[in-house]
């Protein structure tokens, strides 16, 4: 068995544990930087509740007891259910901080109903789920930095971080919050083109997947604009310009560009 390690976040309080919230402590036991048992999870959903126990995590059906015990909150839950759940967390104390990943939440609800707590909201995506998220935060008022340096270690955990000014928050959600649906859809649509010149589906998905990872990777490790990686695949006169041509007739970049534009309006229209 290995030694337990002490995290700079103590204990760690989850409230909504489904997809994201899952996925965060997923990625955490992964690391093995928490014990199953330094988790607490609280959840409407008595199924949820019942898998956490399982996992060997601490279970509240008070919200009040999860903030009692937790070092650190994060809040996991549709935003129309973040104001009843404030109004649970009023006895914590004001050293918890609070992680808020609930979409279109801003700092200013948190903090007017918990003015003594350092706030920290959080845009995550989906491949937190594997280690490899895009996490942006944005600190409150109360968050200095030994708070979002905790923010940081913890998201950390489950993929890249940074930071940005929460008036950016909408754009990230259009970008990256939205993107791993945009990236699903191409790599659904390479598998197809595959698939329409004979290649058997599964390796079809494999090859279209492990491009588009294989390519990431090359941007983000060895720091090549994407449009120098693709005068490297695109010789003259070769097959890579006929595709490429394809896809601009078509405003295949137009079409990515609007979408997160799109999405980052919703977002802004839904925020609460």
């Amino acid at each position: 068995m290995r030694e337990e390690t002490v995290m700079p976040l103590g204990t760690l309080g989850i409230i909504g544990y489904g997809n994201m919230g899952s996925a965060i402590v997923k990625g955490l036991l992964n690391t093995e930087y928490f014990m199953p048992s330094d988790i607490h999870v609280s959840d409407v959903d008595a199924s949820k509740l019942e898998k956490a126990d399982s996992e060997g995590h601490f279970t509240h059906l008070s919200i009040s007891d999860l903030g009692e015990a937790a070092d650190t909150i994060i809040i996991a839950v549709k935003p129309k259910d973040v104001p009843g759940i404030l109004g649970e967390l009023n006895t914590i104390s004001p050293n918890t901080m609070i992680i808020s990943i609930a979409a279109g939440v801003p700092i200013g609800m948190i903090e007017t109903a918990l003015p003594n707590n350092p706030v920290v909201r959080v845009m995550p995506n989906t491949p937190c789920m594997v280690g490899a998220g895009a996490s942006v935060l944005a600190r409150g008022m109360n968050a200095g930095d030994s708070h979002v340096e905790k923010a940081k270690s913890l998201l950390e955990a489950v993929g890249f971080v940074t930071e940005v000014p929460e008036s950016l928050m909408d754009a990230v959600t259009g970008l990256s919050g939205s993107g791993p649906a945009y990236v699903s859809v191409m790599i659904e649509a390479l598998s197809d083109g595959g698939v329409k010149m004979g290649l058997p589906r599964k390796t079809a998905l494999t090859l279209a997947a492990q491009t588009v990872y294989g390519t990431a990777k090359m941007i983000l490790e060895k720091g090549i604009h994407p449009a120098g990686l693709r005068d490297m695949v695109a010789s003259p006169g070769g097959t890579t310009i006929e595709g490429l041509t394809v896809l601009e007739g078509s405003a295949f970049r137009a079409a990515l560009i609007y979408a997160v534009e799109a999405a980052a309006l919703k977002s802004k229209e839904l925020s609460v």
